[in-house]
């Protein structure tokens, strides 16, 4: 970052509205200006462009639009339309495609099968047309496509905000720039405290050092900064000759300074004792009532500490961290150098950093496991491999060489070295052995290497005259040296070392074979996935992604027309016309108008219809046949992972409304209810399970996935109309007590006395009837 030269200001990817910007570096010179136009006339396939291809500046564009925008200009020209005034000045549009089986003999329309079929991409825009810009009244034009300029889409103006291209508008004060020349900066007309800048690189671990990358950085809206140095970032100039816009366009040492506050740094590493303007904070010591002035990397690590209070522009200081005799801790920003030892400026910088490197490198050599290992074993001779180490599954992709004498050391080199998110622990050679210690993996070296130099036969060996010639080579020499079973039947069979063998092999002999790095695959547990199933695998996921990709484009561009279609006719609110019948029940008809579809959208509508029935069958073959590939890469042990039964219900605490609820997880009724206590936050634990309809859940078969259940705490189950009810009982409880007193609700039932009824004796005629008469 202290050093960027040569970058510039481009469009990320196609030249349309919306396309973010970016730094890269710039592909634009001098003397290419003047070809320019002579180079722009073809494409990177000699395909020489007409007139339509150019706008009226002699720009060209048409290669440069997407299919969007081209399917636009072409939807246009058909159906042109009146433009208002102030859209005569606008850009113009341009107009710009999954089976398994090859003869495409399973789908029902073949024409489109073969219409979808992969091609090769047929152009890609020019790097040069994304890093031209023009700056004329204002704006800051692209200069292949003059609609667009760098703005702000809509008026969400705040720092930190993206820059991207917009459509050209005359009025919008959020596209127009001015640009002060004594700064360099560009300030946005609509808030000219914000000005374009570059968003500066977070700092990321690599191997060893800190790697940045400073291309590829955003565009944004940052608020303007006076300080005379650190604000790099800031500094823009357009060249005119070569129409780019340079960024970081300032002095050495204003990027040296927005470096190292980026990267934090202590500036007096750069500036030593010249006085510099640059942006800091003043510490005012508790004690002593001094004032310190520190710069911005040693305020960030002396923050929470002390008060600070931020330094305005136009105050140039020196970072009181590397003086002497100050209060403040002598290493600042770092943790155990002093700022004062080191040297950082424009020419001790290179030379400052590789002594600081290499003396870290050595004590990190010398407090590393593997010396303190190496050392303690140093009087027991140790064979050293080399392998060429992969991902497992990976194939030949991103190999890793790897040099260890210890099984314990590959295995953990290999996990750093190929980022694994779990240690490695089994290694795996090109036919799939399992290779567990240094000495099977030499056998397995020494194996192959027999392979490769298969001794010749008897008659091979013997000369014309009948003799056996001499053999001649290292390697024929020392043939003699392996061991060889006692009993071997046959004559061309060769021997197979194995890893005791190896322990009384010559060693030079063995050297010799193990100086080429073994092919290893790494696993972290997992069983091993052949190489051709790998290589199959990916092969057939490119070829999916292709076929799928051009069916769902041009599927929505049919679409995108259908919505042109109808917008139009509902647009034109066309009279429909009164067609006379012979029907005395109707004697007039209304045929046509807007509300009808055209023939032009009925005939759509059954393209639309038909792409997407190709679509369902494609993705009915891949789904069909993508599990008949990945059995093959699963093993006949068990798998490491097995997807339990877990269902998802939406759960509402009993009462509640139905939409208060909340998704909980489960294997069972049990785990069920703990995960219902813990995502509603119930005061207790939840025991019951209730259907919407009151019915209780006590078998986990009944419970189906994102079904709607209520939780209850032990109660009965309640609707939300009589929850609701109850809490009003309770309501008007309180109420009447607070209103009328604590006596007020005090009520007291008592039961009415029935008085005794006046029954008259009976009289002596019912006595002379017989029991069944009075019974009736």
């Amino acid at each position: 970052m202290r050093d960027p030269k040569g970058l510039v200001l481009e469009v990320v990817g196609n030249l349309i509205p919306g396309a973010k910007l970016a730094l890269a570096e710039c592909v634009v010179s001098i003397d290419c200006e003047e070809t320019t136009c002579e180079a722009d006339k073809q494409d990177q396939f000699g395909t020489v462009t007409t007139d339509e291809d150019h706008n009226e500046d002699g720009t060209i564009f048409n290669y440069l639009l997407d299919a969007h925008t081209r399917a636009h200009r072409a939807l246009d020209a058909q159906h042109p339309k009146d433009h208002y005034p102030w859209e005569r000045n606008l850009k113009a549009f341009d107009d710009d495609e999954v089976s398994q089986q090859e003869d495409g003999r399973s789908f029902t329309n073949v024409d489109l099968y073969n219409k979808y079929r992969p091609r090769p991409k047929l152009f890609k825009a020019q790097q040069i047309h994304q890093q031209q810009f023009q700056f004329q009244n204002g704006h800051i034009i692209n200069c292949s496509c003059p609609w667009l300029v760098v703005g702000v889409s809509g008026m969400n103006a705040r720092p930190g905000t993206e820059m991207t291209l917009v459509e050209k508008k005359t009025d919008d004060i959020f596209q127009r720039w001015t640009l002060r020349e004594d700064s360099r900066t560009f300030h946005l007309m609509g808030n000219p405290d914000l000005v374009l800048a570059v968003s500066m690189p977070q700092i990321k671990l690599g191997d060893g050092k800190n790697m940045t990358e400073i291309q590829g950085c955003s565009i944004i809206l940052q608020k303007y900064k006076g300080y005379s140095y650190g604000v790099a970032n800031q500094k823009w100039f357009w060249m005119p000759e070569i129409k780019v816009l340079c960024a970081f366009y300032t002095s050495v040492l204003d990027n040296e300074i927005t470096a190292a506050n980026q990267a934090s740094v202590c500036t007096f590493c750069i500036c030593k004792t010249e006085e510099l303007d640059q942006p800091g904070y003043s510490i005012t010591h508790a004690s002593t009532r001094q004032r310190t002035v520190v710069c911005l990397a040693c305020a960030r690590a002396l923050r929470g500490r002390n008060v600070m209070t931020k330094l305005h522009p136009g105050n140039p200081f020196i970072c009181a961290t590397g003086c002497e005799q100050s209060q403040i801790e002598e290493t600042g920003p770092f943790k155990c150098i002093r700022v004062a030892r080191v040297d950082l400026s424009t020419s001790a910088a290179e030379n400052s950093l590789a002594c600081w490197e290499e003396k870290w490198i050595s004590l990190r050599r010398e407090t590393s496991v593997q010396t303190i290992s190496r050392e303690i074993s140093a009087a027991k001779t140790q064979l050293t491999v080399r392998v060429l180490a992969y991902r497992n599954g990976a194939g030949y992709k991103d190999g890793q060489l790897i040099i260890g004498t210890t099984f314990t050391s590959l295995l953990a080199t290999c996990t750093q070295r190929l980022g694994l998110a779990r240690p490695a622990c089994r290694l795996y050679v090109a036919d799939g052995s399992l290779m567990l210690t240094i000495n099977e993996l030499t056998a397995w070296a020494v194996n192959e290497t027999l392979q490769e130099h298969k001794p010749e036969t008897k008659q091979d060996a013997q000369g014309e005259d009948g003799r056996p010639e001499e053999s001649s080579g290292e390697i024929k020499e020392d043939w003699a040296k392996l061991p060889t079973p006692e009993n071997d039947d046959s004559e061309h069979r060769l021997p197979r070392v194995t890893p005791e063998d190896v322990k009384s092999m010559d060693t030079e002999l063995i050297s010799l074979i193990v100086r080429n790095p073994i092919e290893v695959w790494v696993s972290c547990g997992e069983s091993f996935v052949p190489l051709s199933e790998s290589n199959k695998r990916l092969r057939l996921q490119r070829k999916q992604w292709l076929q799928k990709q051009k069916v769902l484009f041009d599927l929505d561009k049919m679409k995108h027309k259908m919505r042109h279609l109808q917008g139009r006719r509902v647009g034109s609110m066309g009279p429909a016309s009164m067609v006379p019948t012979k029907s005395p029940i109707q004697p007039v008809v209304v045929a046509g108008g807007w509300t009808e579809p055209s023939p032009e959208e009925v005939k759509l509508m059954e393209d639309v219809q038909n792409m997407e029935m190709h679509l369902s069958e494609v993705q009915a073959v891949l789904t069909k046949e993508r599990p008949s590939i990945h059995s093959k890469l699963v093993s006949r042990k068990r798998p490491l992972y097995s997807q339990p039964n877990v269902k998802r219900v939406l759960a509402y605490l009993n009462g509640d409304f139905p939409d208060q609820g909340s998704y909980a997880w489960g294997k069972t009724i049990q785990e069920l209810l703990e995960n219902c206590t813990a995502r509603l936050k119930l005061r207790s634990a939840a025991k019951i399970l209730f259907s919407p309809d009151g019915e209780q859940i006590t078998s986990w078969e009944r419970i189906e996935r994102d079904m709607l259940v209520s939780v209850s705490l032990g109660e009965p189950f309640m609707t939300s109309t009589a929850s609701r009810q109850r809490v009003e009982v309770r309501a008007n409880y309180a109420r009447v007590r607070k209103e009328q007193g604590q006596d007020a609700t005090n009520i007291v039932i008592t039961s009415r006395i029935n008085p005794k009824p006046q029954v008259e004796a009976p009289s002596s005629f019912l006595a002379l009837l017989p029991a069944r008469d009075i019974n009736e």
